[in-house]
């Protein structure tokens, strides 16, 4: 892999330059009020206005034969004929092949695009951070599980996968060249810039989703929850437009979709600002919800109530073993599964036997009150116990954090020792805090 970095620095003295006479070279049309840059972007690369930009304009169009995935890459026909011994669930694994291939190929149509990342080493996933690192940091957000989850699977996928198919074809790959270290950082590369076209509605819970691929251009536009342009698909290309008014010497900003801080982490390496990500979220663990009720039951008949409740909440699959409850800035997020728990864990004796015996309510509640009633507006009115069983489950998740909320915000408010902190620091403690602030907030609304 050094050496495919070393031979891309070497390939002209700007990359970027390049790049954009590649876009010319393909058809990609760019907008004469827009521009890409390193210097004045929250991130490596992205894109400025040059002038005063209404909401409506059409920024940029890329045909879709620029763009890079198993459909489009030289070794189309090897990943169709092999397409069989290639599935897999995430279904990543031609598209990473694909860019294995261009990546090291010389001849690569997409060599400008991705010469523009020589290596690999300004991808800073969680993925790359030592155990102890995502461990200490990271404690309690949900990342460092998801992580561990993530490098098993890579590691499995090229191991069962990847490895038996390119060592079926040495012309196109080198096990010794095309390694799991090079195909882990592509999957980064993957996670962090690759777009997925959404499916139409009617087809959307009869088909499986779109695989990913990569978008020259659109990629190089950096996310906020607050963006000021979206990406849009057609038959011919797709297409940046503006969906709000931008100034000249603002950024453009594209949208992944609504991501809380931990998945933006997680996903693509970076985190906003935990006051300004209006998508941010918290998770509470089922089991704490349970372990909440375990607290209050009085006796042995109670436990056993409790054990033949929960069975059924997993039975109606509103619970499991590794579920979460999530909570973001306005309330609840799973209302229909959080107010079902509720309802049931608390009914008394006679309620839950009524219950089974009718299998389920005679008139269920509707959706608005569920939404209703799991707001920050409504919990403050919740029953004394449903309040007892969500603020005991706040106050344990709380209290899986490596750091206490405290500590976290003297180091967000000091700006000079924020400064000090490591990017790593900076990042993790923007995932923590905003999560704490989201479940410190719900023990002050369900408080008895």
């Amino acid at each position: 892999m050094a050496t495919d970095a070393k031979r891309l620095k070497t390939e002209g003295s700007d990359p970027l330059q390049s790049f954009l006479q590649w876009c010319e070279g393909v058809g990609l049309k760019l907008n004469n009020k827009v521009y890409i840059s390193k210097e004045g972007t929250v991130a490596e690369y992205g894109m400025l206005a040059k002038e005063d930009i209404d909401e409506g304009e059409l920024l940029f169009t890329i045909p879709r034969m620029a763009l890079l995935h198993q459909g489009t890459t030289k070794v189309l026909a090897v990943l169709e004929e092999g397409k069989a011994s290639l599935e897999n669930t995430s279904g990543w694994v031609p598209l990473l092949l694909a860019l294995m291939y261009e990546y090291t190929s010389p001849q690569s149509h997409w060599r400008p695009y991705l010469s523009l990342w020589s290596d690999f080493t300004a991808l800073d996933h969680p993925m790359f951070w030592s155990k102890d690192e995502r461990d200490r940091l990271l404690k309690g957000t949900g990342i460092p599980e998801a992580v561990d989850t993530d490098l098993t699977n890579i590691q499995k996928e090229y191991k069962d996968i990847v490895l038996p198919f390119i060592t079926l074809h040495t012309d196109l790959w080198d096990p010794e060249r095309h390694t799991l270290d090079l195909y882990r950082s592509l999957v980064a590369f993957v996670m962090a810039y690759s777009f997925q076209e959404p499916l139409d509605e009617e087809d959307e819970d009869e088909k499986d989703p779109n695989p990913p691929m990569m978008v020259p251009i659109a990629d190089m536009l950096n996310h906020v929850s607050n963006h000021n342009a979206n990406l849009e698909y057609t038959p011919e290309c797709l297409k940046m437009v503006s969906v709000r008014s931008i100034q000249k010497g603002e950024e453009v900003f594209n949208t992944y979709g609504q991501m809380a801080n931990w998945q933006l982490l997680h996903m693509y390496g970076f985190a906003e600002p935990y006051q300004s990500n209006s998508n941010d979220t918290a998770d509470i663990p089922m089991s704490n919800v349970y372990k909440a009720a375990v607290q209050v039951t009085r006796s042995e008949a109670e436990q056993r109530l409790l054990v033949e409740k929960w069975s059924l909440l997993c039975e109606m699959e509103m619970v499991g073993d590794k579920g979460v409850f999530i909570f973001g800035k306005s309330g609840s997020l799973t209302d229909t599964e959080m107010y079902t728990t509720l309802k049931i864990l608390c009914m008394s004796v006679e309620e839950f036997e009524d219950f089974r015996e009718n299998e389920g309510w005679e008139e269920a509640d509707d959706d608005e009150k569920m939404l209703q009633a799991l707001s920050n507006e409504g919990l403050p009115s919740l029953l004394p116990l449903w309040r007892r069983l969500v603020h005991a489950a706040a106050r344990f998740t709380l209290d899986s954090y490596g750091e206490d909320m405290l500590k976290d915000k003297v180091l967000l408010e000091d700006k000079d020792g924020y400064i000090k902190l490591s990017s790593r620091q900076r990042r993790a403690l923007q995932v923590r805090y905003g999560q704490k602030t989201i479940l410190h907030q719900l023990l002050e609304l369900t408080k008895p």
